[in-house]
């Protein structure tokens, strides 16, 4: 079993940096239609936990609690739900062939389906409700120094929970964001939403049966080809949907981000939520994109080994007891910001024809037609880039970028000096940037160091990354080019597109958007006068290579750590390989490389980045994929994955100086 050592505490202090300089690369690229905002307080966020320390936080929790419900919903209890689904012709449906397939007794089977929905189902009650709400006043008050809601954002959704079944759909970032959500809703008189979380949460004694009667519904993470379970998983969740019971709040990610960058949706929850209404079941539904920002997650520690390989610990109350320090941690504000409700039937007009449905009997199982998967697909990734959109970045955020490109120490005035560059460029992008009123930048980048106190450190008006010894001063010159590089358009399209292939699970696109997206960053390059062209020929302006190394730099790092896993592929690994072995053989590989001195970049150690390598070569088919005794084989077709590596390498030719960074 891999162990984390000292030796890795460099690479532990750069993932936590790397958290960081990921969220700030795609809420800058994918924000660009925002309308920016220097602070984010200025654009309708109030801070939650204001109120709160002023006043009582018993008399909050014990309140009157009176939401509006969605007008189509007759009040139903927990237990009639679950009555629901086990009489449903669905399931009925699916039992029947599951007695024929597998020669099993109806009874035998329908009390399997109730004890699965026993062990699934959530019980919300307001009681639990309102106790867990007296306690996270308590914690949240300890760990945030402000909580930001944009209350705009929270009267549409009032609006859209009266009309119609809704959907809330958060980024996943940290284990407080469902918590959060459901304290935030009662904060605001919003109905309390049923939650689709992990299993594992449901085996911690006491904490598991509060997060049921607080509204969270546990799924098991391999359900693999379980039909029943299946069955009645979907139809849990489909009678909650065309029941209006309560908003269903689902992350379309599917898991935690370890990087704080968006992962490749997962589809599964999403056909479910979606099938009532394309089975006319409900007139429309609206899907709520929500973004959360975090100035310092409270699992940093966590996830920066986790990246480095160290298995996820085990869920456990036990576990949280003992990390209970947490609570003694100051972890900045967070700011969360409720999106435009999306309606489904607007999205539907001219992709679906829905009459296909009308074939079928509501009650029985429909396999989804082609037209219908790139419907769904399209749409949560369009999510996804709508949760981008809203992200609130911080000055930690963009200190992290000039610190990683500046590993050996930087002097805290030049920090300052590019961190504000920086600043002018994000809004420029129109990036959401929280930067507080009224306070020097001075004091704003002192803060930020004094909060991520376990990342960086300054000494001497120096700025170092912890557990590094601080060298002498490093000068960095910025080397540009004295003429204007230019580039066929065509070319430039052409290895956008292999980029876009190759890095589909770094960086989230909505498919079949190439062009657009194409054209998007070549008009914020032209509008920021980073670029001119013409109908054939992009020219890079001179004014402009200083936006073009910064934004080279930070794509570097994942160029460098594909070519890393490539020329092991190539060069090292065996044809046929299972994933475990594939896991310690890359991180042994990587670290004599790092001592050689041949590679630079630390996202290479990254599991997630290693595990994305292999999507990307599964799905430009120079990998296959089989399964043996119940494990991941991989065979590699070398002359295949040199080809992705040549063209990588060889279009990725930079013209500016390869020293030349921010």
């Amino acid at each position: 079993m891999y162990r984390a050592t000292q030796r890795d505490a460099p690479n532990y202090r750069l993932s936590r940096l790397l958290c960081n300089v990921t969220q700030l690369w795609w809420s800058i690229s994918l924000s660009s239609m925002n309308t920016s905002v220097d602070s984010a307080e200025a654009d309708g966020f109030s801070d939650i936990l204001e109120e709160r320390r002023r006043s009582s936080d018993l008399s909050h929790a014990f309140r009157t609690f009176n939401p509006q419900p969605f007008c189509g919903a007759t009040p139903i209890s927990a237990a009639a739900l679950n009555r629901m689904v086990l009489e449903s012709q669905y399931l009925s449906y699916i039992i029947q062939e599951i007695m024929v397939e597998c020669d099993e007794s109806r009874e035998a089977l329908l009390e399997e389906a109730s004890a699965l929905l026993d062990e699934m189902s959530q019980n919300l009650q307001l009681g639990f409700i309102r106790l867990l709400g007296f306690a996270l006043s308590k914690v949240f008050k300890s760990v945030f120094s402000s909580i930001h809601v944009n209350e705009d954002g929270l009267t549409r959704l009032q609006q859209a929970i009266q009309e119609y079944p809704v959907i809330l759909m958060p980024n996943h970032r940290s284990y407080v964001d469902f918590l959060v959500l459901s304290y935030i809703m009662f904060t605001y008189d919003l109905s309390i939403p049923v939650i689709a979380a992990g299993i594992p949460l449901m085996g911690m004694k006491l904490i598991g049966e509060i997060f049921r009667r607080s509204g969270a519904f546990f799924i098991r993470r391999a359900i693999g080809s379980d039909k029943l379970y299946w069955a009645v998983l979907s139809e849990y969740v489909r009678t909650i949907v065309r029941t209006g019971y309560a908003p269903l709040e689902f992350y379309v990610e599917g898991l935690r981000s370890r990087t704080l960058k968006s992962l490749t949706p997962k589809l599964g929850m999403m056909h479910m939520v979606l099938e009532p209404f394309f089975k006319g079941e409900v007139f429309d539904i609206s899907l709520v994109p929500i973004s959360i920002s975090y100035e310092r997650v409270l699992e940093e520690s966590l996830l920066a080994h986790e990246l480095l390989g160290v298995p996820k610990p085990k869920e456990t109350t036990g576990a949280l007891l003992k990390a209970r320090t947490v609570l003694k941690e100051d972890y900045g504000c967070m700011h969360v910001c409720f999106g435009n409700p999306v309606s489904v039937r607007d999205l539907v007009k001219g992709k679906i024809n829905r009459r296909q449905y009308n074939l079928v009997p509501r009650d029985l199982p429909m396999k989804p037609s082609k037209e219908t998967q790139e419907f769904v697909s399209g749409l949560a990734h369009m999510i996804i880039r709508l949760q981008e959109r809203n992200v609130v970045l911080s000055a930690w955020n963009l200190m992290a970028v000039v610190l990683l490109q500046n590993l050996q120490g930087i002097d805290l005035d030049l920090l300052t000096h590019k961190t504000l560059w920086l600043r002018r460029l994000a809004l420029r992008f129109g990036a959401h940037l929280r930067w507080p009123k009224n306070v020097s930048d001075s004091e704003v980048m002192s803060s930020s160091v004094s909060l991520h106190h376990s990342v960086v450190r300054c000494e001497r008006g120096r700025v170092y990354l912890v557990e590094e010894e601080g060298p002498g001063p490093v000068t960095v010159e910025i080397e540009y080019s004295s003429y204007s590089v230019v580039f066929f358009l065509d070319d430039v399209f052409h290895h956008f597109k292999f980029l876009l292939e190759l890095f589909s699970n770094e960086f989230v696109l909505i498919p079949g958007q190439a062009v657009q997206d194409f054209e998007e960053g070549c008009s914020l390059l032209q509008q920021s006068g980073v670029i001119d062209r013409s109908d054939e020929e992009i020219y890079v302006r001179d004014n402009g290579q200083e936006t073009i190394i910064f934004l080279r730099a930070i794509l570097q790092p994942f160029i460098e750590s594909y070519q890393v896993l490539f020329r092991y592929l190539c060069e090292e690994s065996s044809q046929t390989f299972r994933e475990k072995m594939f896991s310690n053989s890359i991180r042994s590989f990587i670290v004599k490389l790092f001592i050689s001195g041949e590679v630079e970049s630390y996202e290479c150690l990254s599991s997630d980045l290693q595990k994305n390598v292999l999507s990307a070569l599964l799905r430009m088919a120079a990998v296959t994929k089989t399964k043996v005794d119940d494990q991941n084989e991989f065979r590699v077709n070398k002359s295949a994955v040199k080809r992705i590596w040549d063209m990588l390498s060889n279009g990725w030719t930079p013209q500016i100086s390869v020293d030349a960074r921010l």
